[in-house]
C-alpha cells in the first residue's frame, strides 16, 4: 500500500513538475515575444518619424545587445546591429551593410582659379532612397504608392488597419507583426532568439521591415535551474512521503490486523464465542469490528441451534425406531403378542417426523417451490373436510375470494400444523376463519384449551419446543408444526403470532399479503 501510494504521489509530482516547466517556457517565451515587439516598434519609430536623407540608414543607432535588421522588402539589408556576426530565422542572412563603390578621382580644372561649380543639373540619383522633395507624385523608386493615395507625407496614420501584405502609410508603422524564432551570434555569444518583425515607411515613401530579436537564454536557463531542483529534490520527497505513508497506513491497519489475527484464531480452534476486538473510533475499521462481532453472534446461534436441532431430532427418532424394533422382536418370537396398531402408529409417525425434517432441511436451504395464485378460504375448507370424523369438530367461515401468491402444498402444510395443533390442546371446540382485514389476508385458528402463557407466546414457535412436558410424547407431536408454519409464513412475507381467543384458549393468526394482479 505504501508503494502504490507512492508511486501515485510520484506520477502526480511529476505531472505538477511537468506543468510547472510548460508555464514557466510559455511565460518566459512570452516576456521574450513581448520584448522583440517592443525593440522592433522602437526602431520602426524611429525610421518613421525621422526626417529622411540620404544617411538615414547609414546612421541609425541600432540596440547593441539585440540583433536587429532592417531590410528592404526584397530582403536587402540597410541596416544591422553592430556586434551582430550571424544570423537566422529572419529570412535575411546578410549581417553588415556592402560598402559603396569608391569614387573616380576628379579631372584637373583647366581653370587655375578655383570658382565654385554650377548646380548639377538633375539627374537620377543612386541613393537608395530618395528624399522628400525628390517626388511629389508620392512614388518612391520601388514604384510603390507612399500612402493609399494619400498627399500627406508628414506621417499621419492611415485610416484602415494593413494586413501583413499591406504596407503602412508614410511616416507611420504597420499594425501587424510577425514572430518567430531562430538562432543570432553577438558579440562572439550564440543564442536563441524570439524574433518580431515589423514594417515601417520613412517620411520619404521609402518601405522597410525590421527584425528585432529577444534572447531566450533566461527562459532555457529558468526552465534548466528548475527542473534540475525539482529531479534533486523530487527523490527526497517521494522518500519523506513513502515514509510518512508507511507509518500513517502501519498506524491505521493495526486494528485490521488484529481483527484478522482474532478471526484466524477463531477459525483454528472452532469456538465462536470468542469476539474480535473493537477500537474506541467512529471510522469505517471499528464499524468493521462491530460488524464482524454480530456476525460472530449470529453464527454462533445458528450453529447452536443446528447442534440442539440435531440432538432434537435424533432423540425424536430414537423413540419411534425403538418401539417398532421392539413391537417387531416381540411379534418375531411371540407372533401372538405382536401389536400390528401400535406398529402402524409408530410408522407414521415416524413419517410424519422424517417428512417435518426434510421440509425444515429445504427452508433452511432456501428452496422455493413454484408459486401460484391460492385461494386461502378454499385451501381452508379442504382441510375441514378431511377432518369431519375427528373428536374435535372445526367450524369454519371464509370469505370468498381472500387469493394469495406462494406455494399451495407448503400453505396447505400451515394449515394443517395450526388445526392439529388446535386439536391438540382443545376441550371441544375449534374455529378458523379466513378474511380481509387492513389489506392483508389473515386466517386466525382458536381452541377452547389452556391458552398459552404470554411469556412462552414466542418460544413455542421454536423447533423441538412442547410446554407440556409430562404429556407423553405418544400423545403429542415433536415440536416442528409451529415451527415449520413460521418459517413458511415468513418466506411468504407473513407473519405468525399467537394469543388469546374468545374462548380463553390459544389463537393463532396468520397474515398474508394479497395476490399481486
Amino acid at each position: 500500500m505504501s508503494l502504490g501510494a507512492t508511486a501515485v504521489v510520484a506520477i502526480a509530482l511529476v505531472a505538477a513538475g511537468i506543468a510547472v516547466l510548460v508555464s514557466l517556457r510559455t511565460n518566459l517565451t512570452g516576456q521574450a515575444q513581448t520584448q522583440a515587439d517592443d525593440t522592433a516598434r522602437r526602431v520602426a519609430l524611429t525610421i518613421a518619424t525621422r526626417k529622411p536623407d540620404t544617411t538615414l540608414y547609414t546612421r541609425l543607432r541600432l540596440p547593441e545587445d539585440a540583433p536587429v535588421q532592417v531590410t528592404t522588402e526584397d530582403g536587402r539589408l540597410l541596416a544591422a546591429s553592430k556586434d551582430l556576426e550571424k544570423i537566422s530565422g529572419t529570412g535575411v542572412a546578410a549581417v553588415s551593410v556592402p560598402r559603396p563603390p569608391a569614387a573616380a578621382p576628379p579631372s584637373p580644372s583647366p581653370s587655375p582659379s578655383p570658382s565654385p561649380s554650377p548646380s548639377p543639373s538633375p539627374s537620377p540619383s543612386p541613393s537608395p532612397s530618395p528624399t522628400a522633395g525628390d517626388d511629389d507624385s508620392g512614388g518612391d523608386r520601388h514604384g510603390r504608392g507612399r500612402g493609399r493615395g494619400s498627399d500627406d507625407t508628414s506621417g499621419g496614420s492611415h485610416s484602415a488597419s494593413p494586413t501583413p501584405n499591406d504596407d503602412p502609410a508614410a511616416g507611420t508603422i504597420a499594425n501587424t507583426v510577425r514572430h518567430g524564432a531562430g538562432r543570432a551570434t553577438l558579440g562572439g555569444r550564440t543564442a536563441d532568439y524570439r524574433f518580431a518583425t515589423v514594417k515601417a515607411t520613412d517620411r520619404s515613401g521609402r518601405t522597410v521591415v525590421i527584425h528585432a530579436g529577444a534572447s531566450l537564454a533566461a527562459e532555457k536557463g529558468a526552465v534548466a535551474t528548475t527542473a534540475v531542483a525539482m529531479l534533486a529534490g523530487l527523490p527526497a520527497l517521494l522518500l519523506v512521503v513513502a515514509g510518512a505513508t508507511w507509518l500513517v497506513t502501519r498506524r491505521a491497519l493495526a486494528p485490521v490486523e488484529g481483527i484478522r489475527r482474532e478471526m484466524a484464531a477463531i477459525t483454528a480452534s472452532e469456538d465462536l464465542s470468542r469476539r474480535v476486538p473493537e477500537p474506541a473510533t467512529r471510522d469505517e475499521v471499528a464499524r468493521l469490528a462491530r460488524t464482524t462481532n454480530r456476525t460472530l453472534t449470529a453464527l454462533e446461534a445458528a450453529v447452536e441451534r443446528q447442534r440442539r436441532f440435531v440432538a432434537d431430532a435424533s432423540h425424536e427418532l430414537r423413540n419411534p425406531i425403538a418401539s417398532l424394533r421392539t413391537q417387531l422382536e416381540v411379534g418375531s418370537a411371540y407372533p401372538q403378542l405382536l401389536d400390528l396398531s401400535g406398529a402402524v402408529e409408530d410408522t407414521e409417525r415416524l413419517q410424519q417426523l422424517a417428512g417435518d425434517l426434510l421440509l425444515l432441511a429445504r427452508l433452511d436451504a432456501g428452496e422455493r417451490p413454484a408459486w401460484r395464485r391460492v385461494d386461502l378460504g378454499e385451501l381452508v375448507h379442504e382441510e375441514v373436510r378431511r377432518r369431519a370424523g375427528d373428536r374435535i369438530p372445526v367450524t369454519a367461515d371464509a370469505e370468498p375470494l381472500c387469493e394469495v401468491n406462494g406455494s399451495p402444498g407448503q400453505l396447505a402444510r400451515v394449515v394443517g400444523n395450526l388445526l392439529d395443533n388446535a386439536q391438540r390442546h382443545a376441550r371441544g371446540e375449534v374455529t378458523v376463519s379466513v378474511r380481509r382485514q387492513g389489506g392483508r389476508v389473515v386466517l386466525t385458528v382458536g381452541d377452547d384449551g389452556d391458552g398459552v402463557p404470554e411469556s412462552e407466546r414466542e418460544r413455542i414457535f421454536e423447533r423441538f419446543v412442547r410446554l407440556d412436558d409430562a404429556r407423553s410424547r405418544d400423545d403429542g407431536g415433536a415440536g416442528l408444526g409451529l415451527a415449520i408454519a413460521r418459517d413458511v409464513a415468513q418466506r411468504h412475507g407473513g407473519t405468525l403470532t399467537a394469543g388469546v381467543s374468545r374462548s380463553g384458549g390459544a389463537l393463532f393468526e396468520l397474515c398474508l399479503p394479497p395476490a399481486r394482479p
